[in-house]
């Protein structure tokens, strides 16, 4: 065997092995920020990242960005929803996060860095022994999370009074690509809106842009929305 052909061989078994290499799951951390926070969940060993979401005249609707440490926690996390004309900027300081205009305290931590409570509002978080919230209560409310075996977040159940919101989430197939996925919302067992999106990956199987349609079933006719997502990501 020439030289040039065990170069190619070499390459080809490379390859080989890291297709076959299964993808970093989902850290409690990230799966239940996501949850809360209402963004895409992300893969691996994440600096810094942002999350917007463009509507169908190319304007920006939301946007959500946020700087991890080493270890995976939130040092900083920045929502702005432009639609409503609201956000907020928040800031890890010891066990809680800020809010990095007034220094007001709005969220307490447990553990490394993951979600105990919402002072203001009087919800509170309990996790698993994973260290995955599966629980929220507050005075009149109660939520139930569910995940996969990678820590992807499946959806979840919210109970407030007699009005009973159900969300389920049915990602891809494949591993790789678990941002590709379809859900459906029922309020009191009624079709609520269903959710669909599409993606591309990076090669830490992290979306990089993705293709998002929205139905609202609440309305006759049903209204359908179509938005764009564009992520930055960088890694450590």
């Amino acid at each position: 065997m020439n030289k040039h052909a065990l170069v190619l061989l070499l390459a080809g078994l490379l390859a080989g092995c890291d297709n076959t290499t299964a993808p970093l799951s989902f850290t409690p951390e990230m799966a239940s920020f996501s949850n809360e926070f209402d963004f895409d969940p992300l893969r691996g060993p994440v600096k810094d990242f942002s999350q917007t979401l463009f509507n169908e005249k190319g304007e920006v609707a939301k946007r959500v960005s946020g700087k991890l440490s080493a270890e995976g926690c939130f040092d900083s996390l920045e929502l702005q929803d432009l639609e409503s004309n609201s956000g907020i900027a928040l800031v890890l300081d010891a066990n809680y996060y800020l809010d990095a205009q007034t220094q007001q305290k709005k969220l307490r931590l447990q553990g490394k860095c993951q979600l105990a409570e919402m002072p203001a509002s009087g919800i509170s978080w309990e996790t698993d022994d994973n260290g995955f919230i599966v629980s929220a209560h507050g005075k009149d409310m109660d939520v139930k999370y569910r995940y996969d075996t990678d820590g992807y977040p499946l959806g979840k159940t919210t109970v407030a009074g007699d009005q009973h919101l159900s969300i389920q989430s049915t990602p891809s197939k494949d591993v790789r690509k678990r941002m590709d996925y379809s859900a459906v919302s029922m309020l009191n067992d009624k079709p609520l809106g269903n959710v669909t999106q599409s993606c591309d990956y990076d090669r830490h199987n992290n979306p990089v842009s993705c293709e998002l349609t929205i139905t609202d079933d609440s309305v006759k006719p049903a209204v359908e929305r179509k938005y764009t997502i564009k992520n930055t990501i960088e890694y450590y």
